[in-house]
């Protein structure tokens, strides 16, 4: 035993820690337990709500040159592609990918399919499609793949405080 927090412990005080914010900030959120799935598709039909309305977060590697490296944490519809050339001009990039998972999962404090729409990591600047923010609630996987928020989206842009840019793929 190394005394290393395990993924699990890092999880639950993500989710701890998501929800005391949620709490302190006033938010209206409820708690959906369900049968674990970290798959959008899937979960959103466990949650009882059109996929759309899922926050689908992506880990996104963009190099700036060849020395700089920036992490960012995309988050579109569930129904949506992420555009990694949007993200890549957003940020002046020369090159764009997917995250390895470890540094993902290191990124966002939580293991893939459970990632968070927000980020608590000063090294992830946390993006959001203007597409996700029109509906009144939207659905995410709280840190745990057998636990869900339904998050009022105003609260979730006040306390998340996304930069909104258009990164979906729209073909």
């Amino acid at each position: 035993m190394t005394g290393e927090p395990t993924t699990t412990d890092v999880a639950v005080d993500a989710c701890t820690r998501l929800i005391a914010d949620l709490d302190a900030a006033g938010a209206r959120y409820r708690l959906i337990d369900h049968a674990p799935e970290g798959r959008t598709e899937l979960v959103s039909a466990l949650r009882g709500h059109d996929v759309a309305l899922a926050a689908k977060c992506l880990v996104v590697m963009v190099k700036i040159g060849k020395k700089q490296t920036r992490y960012l944490l995309a988050v579109v519809p569930g129904n949506a592609r992420v555009s990694l050339a949007a993200l890549k001009e957003l940020v002046g990039g020369t090159y764009v990918g997917f995250a390895a998972t470890a540094k993902a999962e290191e990124l966002a404090g939580s293991v893939t399919g459970t990632v968070l729409p927000i980020s608590y990591d000063p090294r992830l600047e946390l993006v959001v499609d203007p597409a996700l923010l029109t509906a009144p609630e939207l659905f995410f996987n709280a840190a745990r793949l057998d636990r869900s928020i339904a998050l009022a989206t105003e609260d979730y842009v006040r306390v998340a405080e996304p930069r909104v840019e258009h990164i979906v793929d729209p073909s």
